[in-house]
């Protein structure tokens, strides 16, 4: 019976450490694609003639 509650205690903590790590990974994600951008756009400014 132990064993059970065992394995349900691990599968509990897995499924939220899971998802935690999953929230890291697209934070991760979205800056990269926000640094990627705000770089992009100095590079344009950077090449654009001024007007």
């Amino acid at each position: 019976m132990a064993g059970i509650w065992r394995d349900f205690a691990v599968a509990v903590i897995t499924a939220f450490r899971r998802r935690d790590e999953q929230a890291i990974v697209d934070e991760r994600r979205r800056a990269v694609e926000r640094l990627a951008e705000e770089t992009i756009r100095r590079e344009q400014r950077a090449t654009d003639p001024p007007e």
